[in-house]
């Protein structure tokens, strides 16, 4: 049994490139917007019944998908610089941890330039209800750069919480900057096989 988290900022390509990478291989795909976009209907975004509906489904479903035997591919964003996030991300892999299953980490990584661009995509609107209103879409993508979104960000400081947690665990970090969907499945695949 395997999970797989593919984490990076917004709109980089983690649903994209997650749909490719189940087409290749053995997983089922659980989106950060699989549940974000329910909740968006009832609840405002960060308010209290929002966030913690928020976890309690997405660690409901993880803990039942690594009960189940399930492989299963986790998307979202992480702030890395913040130790609750990192908590988090812990209590998400736990289960699959527990069941002694293979744990692996990817990165995303594309310039601002072009996750803006991808935030336009039919795709991700058709999936994404939430980001329809292009215009906050895009000031949101923007906003969240105060954020350390990837690795290597912080140079010459110490790690983040999620460097120490990731230190722990395979990990890969791509550059899918100009790469498509397909193209960045494939060598997921290719490294998670070697």
């Amino acid at each position: 049994m395997r999970l797989l988290v593919i984490f990076g900022p917004p709109s980089v390509g983690k649903m994209t490139v997650g749909r490719a990478v189940t087409r290749l291989g053995d997983f089922r795909m659980f989106h950060n917007h699989a549940v974000l976009e329910p909740l968006l209907e009832v609840f405002a975004y960060g308010t209290p019944p929002f966030m913690r509906l928020l976890g309690e489904f997405r660690r409901r479903v993880i803990s039942e998908a690594a009960g189940s035997g399930t492989n299963l591919l986790l998307t979202f964003v992480w702030a890395l610089e913040l130790e609750d996030d990192a908590r988090e991300v812990n209590d998400f892999i736990r289960p699959y941890i527990e069941a002694g299953a293979h744990v692996s980490f990817v990165e995303l990584y594309a310039n601002l330039e072009t996750r803006l661009k991808r935030n336009r995509t039919e795709f991700r609107l058709a999936e994404k209800r939430s980001k329809r209103d292009v215009n906050w879409s895009d000031d949101n993508v923007r906003q969240l750069e105060q954020h350390v979104m990837n690795t290597g960000s912080n140079e010459g400081a110490d790690w983040t919480p999620g460097e120490r947690l990731l230190s722990r665990h395979r990990y890969l970090r791509l550059d899918n900057t100009k790469l498509s969907a397909d193209e960045t499945a494939s060598q997921i695949v290719a490294w998670l096989d070697g």
